[in-house]
C-alpha cells in the first residue's frame, strides 16, 4: 500500500513536466530520484517531451545526454581541487598566486584557493570574453575562439583585472573564479582538466557518459550515433545553428570546450551516480573520496560566504531552488541550460533534474519548475 501511495504522489512530477512542456517553457526533462526510508531504496525516474525539436524532432531518453553548464563547477572542478588538497598538493589557504603566479597581479595576492571555491575572492562574475575574441577574430580575419590561443587570452584578462570588493568580504555568485581553479587544476596536477576528471573522477565512479567535449583542430569527432544522445541546446544567432554536443556558454566554447566553471556533459544516471557515491562516502560506505576531505567541502562557509559550501550551494530558507524539504544539510547546484542536483545528506535523497531549457525558449524566461519538481519529489517519498 506504501508503494502504491508513493507511485501515485510521484505521476504529480510527470504532470507537471507536461504542464511546463505545453507552456514551452522546456522542451523536454529527464528527472531522476532516489531516496532511502525505512531501510529501503525509493526511485522515481520521469522522462518527458523532447531533446531537441530543431534540426530534427526527438523524444527525449533516459540516456540523453545534457550539457550540464554549471554542474561542471562542483561535478568536476571542486572534486578535481578537493583530491589535490587530499593529496597535499593544493593548500586551500595558500594564495592562488602560488600556483598561478600571474593571479596575484592588481590586488589579487591575498585571494586564496577557498575565496576561489566559496565565490568570495572579489574577481567580477563574468565578463563577456567571447565577445571580444570575437571582434579580434573579426578584425584579424584569423580564427581564434576555440583555440589554445583564445583560452590563454581568457586567462590573461582574468589576471590583468581589478577586484570589485576585498577577498573575503562576500560572495558574489559567478564564472571566473571557476575558470582560474580549472587552469590551477591544470598547472598542479600537469594535464588538462578533462583528462585529470576522466581519470580521477569519472572512471571510477564508472560515469560511462561523463565528458568535456573538445573543440578544435585535431578534437576528436562525435559519432553519428553517440551525437544522436545529446539533447539540442540554444539556437545561437553568433556560431549560425542549433548547438548539440558542443557547451553551450560562449566562454567556455571559446576556451576550446574545456573550462572549469562549464563545458561538462552526462547523463542523468551519470550525475546520480555521481550523488550516490557523494552520501555513500558521506556515511561511511565507501572510500572513493576521502571522507573528511568530502566533509569539509559540502560543509557551509562562514559567513560572509552566505550559503556556499566548498564549491557546492546550500539550501536558502523560504528561497531556494532546492524547495522547502531539503534539510539544512544539504547541497546542490544549478546549470544555466536547465540542469540541477540536489542532495539531501541527512536523509539520504537526491535529485537529478535535466532539461534543456534553452533550447528554443526565450534565455531569460523565468525558470521557477526546479522547487516544485523537488518538493514534489520529496513529498511523495518522506510525506506520511
Amino acid at each position: 500500500m506504501k508503494h502504491a501511495l508513493i507511485r501515485r504522489k510521484l505521476a504529480r512530477v510527470d504532470r507537471a513536466l507536461d504542464k511546463a512542456i505545453a507552456n514551452a517553457e522546456i522542451p523536454g526533462a529527464v528527472v531522476l530520484a532516489r531516496a532511502w526510508r525505512d531501510g529501503e531504496r525509493l526511485e522515481h525516474c520521469s522522462v518527458r517531451g523532447f531533446a531537441s525539436l530543431r534540426p530534427e524532432r526527438r523524444a527525449m531518453a533516459r540516456d540523453t545526454i545534457f550539457d550540464l553548464a554549471s554542474l561542471t563547477k562542483p561535478l568536476a572542478t571542486a572534486t578535481a581541487v578537493m583530491g589535490l588538497a587530499a593529496e597535499g598538493s593544493v593548500d586551500l589557504d595558500a594564495p592562488v598566486a602560488k600556483y598561478l603566479p600571474p593571479a596575484g597581479e592588481r590586488g589579487k595576492e591575498t585571494v586564496t584557493v577557498r575565496h576561489l571555491l566559496t565565490h568570495s575572492s572579489g574577481l567580477k562574475p563574468w565578463r563577456p570574453f567571447h565577445e571580444v575574441l570575437l571582434e579580434r577574430e573579426r578584425k584579424k580575419g584569423e580564427r581564434l575562439l576555440g583555440t589554445p590561443a583564445a583560452k590563454q587570452a581568457i586567462l590573461e584578462r582574468i589576471y590583468r583585472s581589478a577586484l570589485v570588493h576585498a577577498p573575503g568580504e562576500a560572495a558574489v555568485y559567478g564564472d571566473l573564479d571557476f575558470i582560474l581553479l580549472g587552469a590551477l587544476v591544470e598547472e598542479v596536477a600537469k594535464r588538462p582538466l578533462d583528462v585529470h576528471c576522466a581519470e580521477r573522477i569519472f572512471a571510477p565512479l564508472a560515469l560511462s557518459d561523463a565528458r568535456f567535449v573538445r573543440l578544435g583542430d585535431g578534437a576528436p569527432k562525435l559519432s553519428d550515433a553517440l551525437r544522436s544522445r545529446f539533447a539540442a541546446t540554444e539556437s545561437c544567432p553568433w556560431r549560425g545553428r542549433v548547438l548539440l554536443g558542443e557547451v553551450h556558454d560562449p566562454n567556455a566554447w571559446a576556451m576550446g570546450g574545456v573550462a572549469g566553471h562549464a563545458g561538462l556533459f552526462a547523463t542523468a544516471d551519470d550525475v546520480m551516480r555521481f550523488a550516490e557515491a557523494v552520501l555513500d562516502v558521506w556515511h561511511g560506505r565507501s572510500q572513493v573520496f576521502p571522507r573528511d576531505w568530502l566533509r569539509r567541502f559540502l560543509t557551509r562557509a562562514d559567513a560572509p560566504q552566505g550559503t556556499w559550501a566548498l564549491g557546492w550551494d546550500t539550501p536558502t530558507p523560504g528561497a531556494s531552488s532546492s524547495g522547502q524539504y531539503f534539510s539544512p544539510t544539504s547541497v546542490g547546484h544549478l546549470g544555466f541550460t536547465g540542469t540541477s542536483l540536489w542532495i539531501d545528506l541527512e536523509r539520504e535523497a537526491a535529485v537529478v533534474m535535466l532539461t534543456n531549457r534553452v533550447h528554443l525558449v526565450a534565455k531569460r524566461s523565468p525558470f521557477k519548475l526546479r522547487p516544485i519538481v523537488h518538493d514534489l519529489v520529496m513529498e511523495s517519498f518522506f510525506a506520511e
